[in-house]
Formats: structure tokens, sequence, C-alpha cells
């Protein structure tokens, strides 16, 4: 062994070599193109790091700084922490006034069950590609959801291996938001639909949130138990919030601790992405099965929206089916601002949040079945 061994960069191969340019292109995007920055910014760092020779800062390292912080994501731990500052930060409010927006949120779940189908039927497709199996299929799905803890809480249950190219991809997909969802939100709905002004959500007394947080704690932990880690964060967040007694935690939550775990699930899922893991086909299958779900999603959560615009004779603006995927609060701004293109006096933005809530307890709900079944 010469002393030029030693160097890391000796030891880089082509594949190696792809992983670093594809780290820094998603630096480029978090840094100039702002995509989602708090998390793809990690996210590339890590990926940088995890594949330079002789570093030792892979996930895949035992003993290394980023094996140690990665536990948190393998033992399950940062997602509902996640969830709870989620729950600190979200506003009930709307799904209680309008309990129906929580079929939008419903709808949206489509394209869980349209990608964990096809992941299951791809090697029918595809002759000579080995298809998922069904733990692998579930975990997949799931990024049809648009909710990043969802997601990891799920692969690294479900799908250890597929953990880093299923959190990318939901992520990636999340920042992509204003670009996919405009399309498919115009191909599906006429320009009266669009037109359709809805008035301010009705308000929501504290006692109804607080009462709203417990039951489905409760009926979440009796009937699903499997995603009661997720929900009963998310529900001990909100009932932080509306409490009115605790503003110290409310402040901490929703900046410093949701801050401090963003950075750590991106930078210990980045590391992850080595190139041994991340260079193969089924990588290219999985992104393209997490954008058909993400589609699929959308897609759903529209539907049901047209479908009450139907039933209640013209007074639920579709735009806000987009919101039926969990993409908190992309979606409803994107809604907000596509209502607004069409009708200055529209505010679909609060409309708009019903159904992101709805997705977001009911994709963890999802989580949890499909964790039961198959796990």
């Amino acid at each position: 062994m010469t002393m030029f061994d030693s160097f890391s960069f000796m030891q880089m191969g082509i594949p190696e070599i792809i992983m670093v340019l594809l780290a820094l292109l998603l630096a480029y995007l978090a840094i100039v193109k702002k995509f989602e920055p708090l998390l793809l910014l990690p996210i590339a760092f890590g990926m940088l790091i995890a594949n330079i020779p002789l570093a030792g800062l892979s996930t895949y390292d035992e003993g290394g700084l980023i094996y140690y912080l990665y536990k948190g994501v393998e033992l399950g731990i940062y997602p509902p922490m996640i969830f709870l500052c989620i729950g600190a930060m979200t506003d009930f409010g709307p799904l209680i006034a309008s309990p129906k927006s929580a079929l939008i949120g419903i709808g949206g779940q489509l394209g869980i069950l349209i990608a964990m189908g096809g992941a299951l039927l791809i090697g029918h497709f595809i002759p000579g590609v080995e298809p998922f199996t069904l733990k692998e299929a579930a975990s997949i799905g799931i990024i049809g959801s648009s909710d990043g803890p969802t997601s990891i809480y799920t692969a690294g249950v479900l799908a250890p291996d597929l953990l880093p190219i299923i959190t990318i991809a939901a992520y990636s997909y999340m920042a992509l938001v204003p670009l996919i969802q405009p399309p498919i939100m115009k191909a599906l709905t006429t320009e009266k639909e669009r037109l359709v002004e809805m008035p301010p959500p009705s308000r929501v007394t504290r006692r109804k949130k607080i009462l709203f947080a417990f039951g489905i704690t409760l009926a979440t932990l009796v009937l699903v138990p499997e995603a009661g880690a997720l929900i009963s964060m998310l529900m001990l967040g909100n009932l932080i919030r509306e409490s009115g007694v605790t503003e110290r935690y409310v402040r901490t939550l929703q900046n410093h601790l949701l801050n401090v775990l963003t950075l750590l699930i991106g930078i210990s899922i980045g590391a992850t992405a080595t190139a041994e893991r991340i260079l193969n086909f089924k990588t290219l299958v999985i992104i393209c099965l997490g954008l058909i779900a993400f589609a699929f999603g959308t897609i759903g959560g529209i539907l049901v929206a047209k479908l009450l615009n139907k039933i209640t004779g013209g007074k639920v603006n579709p735009l806000i089916g987009n919101s039926g995927v969990s993409a908190m609060p992309m979606a409803a701004r994107v809604s907000q601002r596509m209502g607004q293109e069409y009708n200055s006096q529209n505010h679909l933005l609060m409309h708009a949040m019903g159904p992101i809530v709805s997705s977001t307890i009911g994709s963890a709900i999802v989580a949890g079945i499909l964790i039961t079944l198959v796990g």
C-alpha cells in the first residue's frame, strides 16, 4: 500500500463520483432554487460525505458519528417527534368545522394503493425485473401520502434497505408540489368550478379542539395501535398548542426542536444513500412509482372534491382537492393561489387545511394498517 492509497480520492470509483455529483446537484437545488432547503441541504451533504471512501461517515460505518445519529431513524424516534412538532403548528379547526373535508383527505390516499399495486405487478410488466416484496411495495406506496415522517416511519419498519430512496423521493415530490399539481388541477376541473366562492370556515371552540385530539388518540390506539406512535404525538403537539397553558412548549416545538429534528433526519438519511445502494434499476423504478403515487393522490382528492361540489349544490370548490395529499402547507398554498387566479375574492387557504389535516391523520393510519398486515 502506497502513501497515495491512503487518500480517499484514490479509492473513489465511477459510482462514487456519480453520487458526489448528484449530492452537489441536490445542494444546488436547495441553495439556489430553494427546493425544500431545510431538508434537502442536509440530505445532500449526508450523501456527499457518505460516498467519500475511508471517511467512515456513512450510516453503515459502525462506530462513526452518522451511524449513531441514524439510530433515531432506525429505532423510530425521529418521525413521531416530527409529528409532535407538526401537531403544535396545526389548527384542526377547519377539519372540525367541515367534517366532509375529511373525505377529500381519504380520496388523497388513492396514490398509496396505486403505487403499491404497481410495485407488486412491476415484475409482470417488465420481463427480467424482480418484483418487489409486499413489505417493499407497502413502503413505496406510502410515498403517495406526501408525508415525509410517515414515509420514513413506514420504510424504517418494513423496508429499511429502501429507506434512503423512499425518503428522497417523498421529500423531492413535496418540494415540487407547485410544479406537479397545477396541471392536474386544471385538467380535472372546469372554469365554473374554479370560480366557486367558499365562505370563511365556522369558528371552532378550544373545547372542541381539545376533545377532538383526545378522541382521535383513543380511537387510534384502540383500532390501529401500530399508528399510535405517530397519531398520539401529533395530538399531543396539538393539545400543547390549544391548551393555552404551555406557551414555552409551543415555541420550542414550532421552532427549535423541529429544526434540530429536520437537520438530524436529513443528514442521517442522506448518509444512507451510498453508491451501491442507490445506483441500480430498482431506484429508478421507485422514483417513477413515487411520482405516480403523488399524481394519483392529487387526482383522488380532486375527484372527491368534485363529487362534494355536486352533492352540496356547488358549495365546494374542487381546487381544494389537491390538498387531499398531506404536503403541508404547500398544497394549501397552491389551492389558494389558483383560486385567486380565477376569482380574486376567493380565499381557499383555510378550507384546504381541512383535507391536509385529514390526509395527515389518514396516511398515518393507513401506514399503521399496512404495518399490522404485512409487518
